[in-house]
């Protein structure tokens, strides 16, 4: 049994928390379904706002998908939540990702992670 099938069967047992999410999503994301690993990803900062590692990844998986507006979106909302939490390291990586994917977006340029 694969590591996807035990987060999701314990989503199915009805245990759903930011954290269990968030495996979920990286999972996904490590496979490359990235409309999975953004549906569980969202599910995780809807649990828990202030969870930046959520959001930077959500990030990464809305980039990976093409949608670069909305990673674009999701990183300053990470940046902000990163700052609440005094997680400066987040931070400092949102920043970059913000930053590539904007000068990617300025020059029409598709994204390669």
């Amino acid at each position: 049994m694969s590591l996807i099938d035990n987060l999701e069967d314990l989503l199915r047992t009805g245990r759903d928390d930011a954290m269990l999410r968030f495996g979920l999503g990286n999972a996904y994301l490590q496979n490359k379904d990235y409309p999975k690993a953004i549906e569980h990803l969202r599910a995780a900062v809807t649990h828990d706002a202030e969870y930046s590692a959520a959001w930077k990844l959500l990030g990464k998986a809305l980039s990976l998908d093409g949608q670069t507006e909305q990673a674009v979106d999701t990183y300053r909302h990470g940046i902000e939540a990163a700052k609440r939490q005094g997680d400066k390291q987040a931070v400092k990586e949102m920043h970059v990702f913000l930053k590539r994917l904007l000068k990617l977006r300025e020059n029409g340029a598709q994204l390669n992670q």
